[in-house]
């Protein structure tokens, strides 16, 4: 009811009309009752009190008429004599023995010997009595009261009266009630008259409102052509006016909005890194599709930001941040590493929180690898660089006390320490150049089973040494292939090496080839010491073996595989352990006939 502007308008001017007569009835009543207490207290001072001279004696107000009193109370009948007085006075006390009476009582008991009361009240104890009683003076006020009463002792010294006068305030109920009619007829008066004035006022004020609040109703339905007809040249024309000049800002500002919107919306769907935007409550308001590639998992519409990330960092101490701070930490995501950066944006109330993924894997991968090939690099030169240097000092120590032989031995030690070390950096070399791109692969079309067979006859020599059985023969005919056979004999050199070096003497090592749809392939067999299944996954990384003192007998530097794997891999191929029945292992080679972009 009272939601239209009309009707709160005309509330409002009822509600002042209203209050102010009702603050206008009680400062009237409240004063009319005020004046009414104060006269008659000062009435009855005048009659019964005393002014104090300068020199400290105290003289009645009326002297005369105190003195008659005290000349009658001390009289036999002064009860009676006493009346006289009071009736003769009777003007100047107000009395009319209707709304003010006078009462004569015993000093000492407080019994009633005369009164102007026809009706023979029966009198309360008030305090201005007891006072009296007491030999005090009572001629206190109570506004509260609905009496007013004043109480004198007069005593001769042999006997006491008590003059009382009781007013029952009557005069003053009527006049208040009176004075109640006359404010509440103004206030019906008032009232309709600020109806009528209110209901003008309204309409003047409401009506171009209602015309503007028309205007917002299409603005924010989208209608920004229509502009409302400034009709006067007042505050509210000139809210018409800056309305109508709001609506074309507004509009510019919406088109500008809904290009950054499409910006951003381009730019969340095709960047690398995962947005993920998060409502003050933790209800989502984005998701980014790079998001939910790095979590691996889907992101409904219903998901909450405890779901995803409260266990890495929570949402409240996100938004106590202030911008343009953030907060950084790291979670896994299945076999990922995400680098997360939580920032607030807007102010907590109406705000957000907003969660950048960037996937760390690879770097924190490529960290560890270098962090274990300097490691592995130091450790491999070290061994040798002791060996050099031990020898070194013992046959500079010796002098000519060490027996020839021994020196040569020690010699010889020295240069195949040296030889190891260059084997060492030759290899490092070829894996950093691999690692840069910078080698140069030299390729051609040559026979694969040809390449096979020259890295067998190349090994034929070692193996027989060693007293193995080394059996090569393909099952069908090998084609031609594209690549840098230098390259590849060096892998197959080094995965038949190895077959030869970690096989006791007397063992069997078997080399086959086939074709398999676009591709070559070639299988290095042996029955040697195998690879235990925990080192299988690790066999083609850098410095990684199995058994490292017997590598390194060997002269083994842990490098032969993993530039094989880079050789290979540059080839597009693969290089793996396949599987493998009884003791010893199996090396798989695959390699692409043609290369890519080579013409058939």
């Amino acid at each position: 009811m009272f939601k239209s502007l009309h009707m709160k308008l005309m509330l409002i001017m009822l509600l002042l009309i209203t209050s102010l007569m009702a603050a206008v009835g009680a400062f009237l009543t409240t004063n009319v009752s005020s004046f009414y207490i104060d006269s008659f207290y000062e009435q009855m001072n005048d009659m019964f009190g005393s002014d104090v001279e300068t020199d400290g004696t105290a003289l009645a107000k009326n002297a005369r008429f105190m003195s008659d009193l005290l000349s009658a109370a001390a009289a036999p009948d002064g009860a009676a004599q006493m009346q006289k007085i009071l009736e003769a006075n009777a003007g100047l006390l107000g009395i009319d023995s209707r709304t003010r009476n006078y009462y004569i009582l015993d000093g000492s008991s407080g019994a009633v010997l005369a009164e102007s009361d026809e009706r023979g009240a029966i009198l309360a104890s008030t305090p201005n009595l007891i006072s009296a009683l007491n030999g005090s003076v009572g001629d206190r006020s109570d506004l509260t009261a609905d009496y007013m009463d004043a109480a004198f002792p007069l005593s001769d010294g042999e006997n006491s009266y008590i003059i009382y006068i009781l007013d029952n305030r009557d005069t003053v109920s009527r006049l208040n009630e009176k004075l109640f009619t006359i404010i509440m007829q103004a206030l019906m008066i008032g009232l309709l008259i600020s109806v009528l004035f209110s209901y003008l006022l309204s309409k003047t004020l409401v009506g171009p409102i209602e015309k503007v609040t028309e205007g917002a109703e299409r603005l924010a339905g989208g209608d920004f052509g229509n502009k409302l007809p400034v009709e006067s040249p007042d505050e509210i024309g000139i809210l018409t006016g800056t309305f109508n000049h709001m609506a074309d800002v507004l509009q510019d500002s919406l088109n500008a909005v809904e290009n950054e919107r499409n910006k951003l919306d381009t730019l969340f769907l095709h960047m690398t890194d995962g947005v993920v935007a998060f409502d003050h409550d933790g209800t989502l308001i984005h998701c980014n599709p790079a998001a939910t590639q790095l979590l691996q998992r889907s992101v409904p519409k219903e998901t909450v930001y405890d779901e995803l990330f409260g266990s890495v960092y929570p949402l409240t101490q996100i938004l106590d941040l202030q911008r343009p701070n953030y907060a950084d930490a790291e979670m896994m995501a299945g076999d990922k590493t995400l680098e997360l950066y939580f920032a607030p944006f807007s102010d907590k109330a109406s705000g957000g929180v907003l969660v950048v993924l960037h996937d760390e894997t690879e770097h924190h991968r490529s960290e560890e690898r270098r962090k274990e090939f300097v490691a592995n690099v130091s450790h491999e030169l070290r061994t040798p660089l002791t060996n050099v240097r031990s020898y070194a000092e013992t046959l500079r120590s010796s002098g000519r006390d060490i027996p020839q032989a021994t020196a040569d031995s020690f010699l010889d030690i020295i240069i195949n320490e040296t030889d190891r070390m260059t084997h060492i950096v030759q290899d490092l070399l070829t894996l950093s150049r691999l690692d840069a791109g910078n080698t140069e692969m030299n390729c051609t079309r040559f026979d694969f089973g040809e390449a096979i067979s020259s890295v067998v006859r190349a090994n034929a020599l070692e193996a027989k040494h060693r007293g193995h059985e080394l059996k090569w023969g393909p099952a069908q005919p090998l084609p031609l292939i594209y690549g840098d056979r230098q390259r590849l004999e060096q892998v197959m050199m080094n995965i038949l090496g190895n077959a030869i070096k970690y096989t006791p003497d007397g063992g069997h090592i078997r080399i086959t080839a086939g074709i398999v749809g676009e591709h070559v392939w070639m299988e290095v067999s042996d029955d040697g010491i195998g690879i235990p299944e925990k080192d299988r996954e690790h066999i083609f990384e850098r410095f990684y073996r199995v058994d490292k003192a017997r590598s390194r007998e060997s002269g083994g530097t842990g490098l032969g595989l993993s530039i094989a794997r880079e050789i290979v891999e540059r080839h597009h191929g693969t290089i793996r352990l396949a599987r493998h029945e009884g003791p010893g292992t199996t090396v798989r080679l695959t390699l692409p006939i043609r290369q890519k972009g080579q013409k058939a």
